[in-house]
């Protein structure tokens, strides 16, 4: 056998920092899976384009995955699957982790699979697939929480997945007589081997690791190409060995797998939904409609297959784990106080209205003329049905079948605008593509259109006074989180420390990178360490100017208090002395000169050095007995009005507002 071997190249005169993105190229499509920031905490997506370089995000079946940051992806030409490791994620109860997840993508069936976990949580690692192994190098193993018992940031783990048999090793470590822990680096295959460029290690890096795993052909004995492995699948064909690649689809038949055992209950409890409890390979069964338990534990009312599951909002909800990616969702409402996503009663439509997608949709069998069955459609706050979605075309076309005792062929809300164009009543273009024309239609005669399904489901167009056998009607969904607070302003879009910080403890402000990120990013925000200094409470200002309160103005050396003539404690803090407020002449020498213009007291402005104003209700009330809020206004409240009222946000400091 040719023995596995890992050497050093010459290093490259350059470093590195890691970019993580799969590509997949196809005739047909090409699917990308993108790393997902975990501050916005959504469930995994996709990203396809086909031939018109359209982007759009598929719809999926199978296990409900959570999104990440820092995962790694390869593809099997064999399985026709993207396999997906790790990441840093956002999980329920506003907790965010390493994990060692482990997710299949079919992408023909457009189907999510969960696998065996790798045992080896982690984020910013590599991976590569070479012979039937999925082969991951390094990575961060630390998750700056107390879960992390002591791991290190820059790990040197080899680990190699099975697909075939779903089973993960453990390889040797590179025995290089020098420090290869790293995490950030990239990972191609190059002529079966995997190289692997630079990274992070407290410093950036800029050598190449090479892995030459064994060759298949050196097996001549077909038990031992049958067990060439760890971290490598070999196949035997007749009289010789050949690489799991070899690109013959019957090599998973044919794999030597050792026997699989159910998992047992206290694996599986940790699947909270139907979907991804089956869709896996763990051996897992939805028992009873509420939990997750071992396939071999006795049940009642049992799903092994994820197609016979019915998939609810609380089980997508409860993965949305920020309020940006709950409110995006028609479904569900984010409860501030609770901090978490949850589902909205069902009946979102109505009664007599089906939900289906962003619409609501409804079928009536009575036999009308257009312009009655729009009028129809109109008293339900609704408009005949535009059909633009293939959910909402299957929809209809599966409704209509079960009318067994009456033909049904409705009404939709298509018509003819001029000599050639047909529109849909939401004013959309007709594109004949998730609905089609019968052969021989429109005809001449027709302005209006009706679906029928005989052989073949299509339109046909008729005179819109002609009686049509029933009509589609539609409205949209109105959810009750449209009426809900809105979301506070995401960390990231803040741009000063003060209204970085004015939250409590949610935000912090990275002073060396003058960067607000979330309190629970601040791991993938930084992973290089490149924050130096951060405040989440009080800011240290770089002038005077920074400061919103007379308080903390008079704290400062140099700083005095410019209050404004409303007397409600507005002001504004400049560099001063007891004689008044002063400017900066000169950007050399750093000299200060007296200027009373900056706070002119002939304007009834009045200037403060060593004590403050006796009113202090930060410019929302107006004081009684000189030093006591009368009634503070504006969503404020507390004894200076420096408070938001419950249920409101914001620094109302100085006058700044509540919402």
């Amino acid at each position: 056998a040719v023995p596995a071997s890992l050497a050093l190249n010459p290093p490259l005169p350059v470093a590195s920092s890691p970019y993580l993105l799969l590509l997949l190229e196809k005739k047909e499509s090409r699917v990308s899976v993108f790393r997902l920031p975990s501050v916005h905490s959504q469930v995994l997506s996709l990203l396809e384009t086909d031939a018109s370089n359209t982007w759009l995000v598929p719809e999926t079946k199978g296990a409900i995955v959570q999104g990440g940051y820092g995962h790694t992806s390869v593809y099997d030409e064999i399985t026709k699957s993207i396999y997906v490791h790790g990441g840093y994620k956002a999980l329920p109860g506003n907790k965010y982790g390493l994990v060692d997840d482990l997710y299949k993508y079919e992408v023909n069936p457009k189907t999510w699979t969960i696998l065996k976990e790798s045992g080896f949580a982690r984020y910013l690692h590599s991976a590569v697939l070479i012979n039937g192994a999925m082969l991951i190098f390094g990575g961060n193993t630390h998750n700056d929480t107390s879960l992390s018992n002591g791991a290190k940031c820059f790990s040197a783990d080899f680990l190699a997945y099975d697909i075939a048999c779903d089973e993960w090793k453990i390889l040797p470590k590179p025995n290089l007589h020098r420090d290869v822990n790293r995490f950030g680096h990239s990972a191609v295959v190059i002529n079966g081997s995997m190289y692997i460029f630079g990274g992070f290690s407290s410093v950036l890096l800029n050598d190449i690791l090479v892995y030459k795993p064994p060759n298949c052909k050196a097996f001549r004995d077909e038990e031992l190409c049958k067990n060439a492995g760890p971290g490598i699948k070999c196949i035997w064909n007749k009289n010789h060995c050949e690489s799991w690649d070899s690109g013959n689809t019957n090599n998973i038949l044919r794999a030597k797998c050792p026997p699989k055992t159910a998992a047992s209950d206290d694996r599986c409890f940790r699947y909270a939904d139907c979907a991804s409890c089956t869709a896996n390979t763990n051996g897992c069964q939805w028992c009873d409609d509420k939990k997750c338990i071992s396939s071999t534990s006795n049940c009642s009312m049992s799903v092994k297959n994820y197609t016979k599951c019915h998939v609810r909002n609380e089980q997508i909800c409860n993965k949305l784990t920020s309020c940006k990616s709950c409110s995006l969702n028609l479904n569900c409402q984010w409860d501030q106080r609770q901090q978490e996503c949850q589902a909205l009663p069902a009946h979102l439509c109505g009664e007599g209205w089906i939900h289906v997608g962003d619409a609501c949709l409804r079928i009536n069998s009575s036999r009308e003329n257009y312009d009655n069955a729009k009028l129809y459609c109109y008293n339900l706050s609704g408009n005949l049905a535009s059909l633009t979605t293939s959910k909402e075309v299957e929809f209809v076309l599966d409704e209509i079948q079960k009318y067994t005792q009456q033909k049904v062929s409705p009404w939709v809300g298509l018509r003819k605008i001029n000599i050639s164009y047909w529109g849909w009543e939401d004013m959309s273009p007709f594109t004949n593509t998730t609905l089609q024309w019968l052969p021989g239609e429109p005809n001449d005669s027709g302005f209006c259109a009706y679906l029928e399904r005989a052989a073949v489901a299509g339109l046909k167009a008729n005179p819109c006074t002609s009686m049509a056998d029933g009509l589609v009607c539609e409205k949209p969904v109105v959810s009750p989180n449209q009426n809900a607070r809105p979301c506070k302003k995401p960390c990231s879009l803040r741009t000063s420390c003060s209204n970085c910080t004015s939250n409590g403890m949610e935000c912090m402000w990275c002073s060396s990178t003058r960067r607000c990120v979330d309190s629970n990013a601040y791991i993938i925000s930084f992973p290089y360490g490149q924050c130096l200094e951060w405040q989440t409470a009080t800011c240290s200002p770089q002038n005077c100017s920074g400061l919103r309160t007379c308080g903390q103005c008079l704290e400062q050396p140099g700083c005095g208090w410019c209050n404004d003539p409303s007397n409600t404690g507005r002001g504004h803090c400049i560099e001063g002395s007891s004689r008044g407020p002063m400017k900066l002449v000169g950007m050399l020498n750093n000299e200060m000169l007296l200027d009373t213009s900056l706070c002119p007291k002939e304007k009834n402005y009045e200037w403060s050095f060593i004590q403050c104003p006796a009113c202090q209700c930060n410019g929302h009330s107006t004081c009684i007995n000189n030093n006591v809020c009368e009634q503070c206004k504006n969503l404020t409240t507390g004894k200076q009005c420096q408070d938001c009222m419950p249920g409101y946000y914001g620094d109302p400091t100085n006058g700044g507002q509540c919402t």
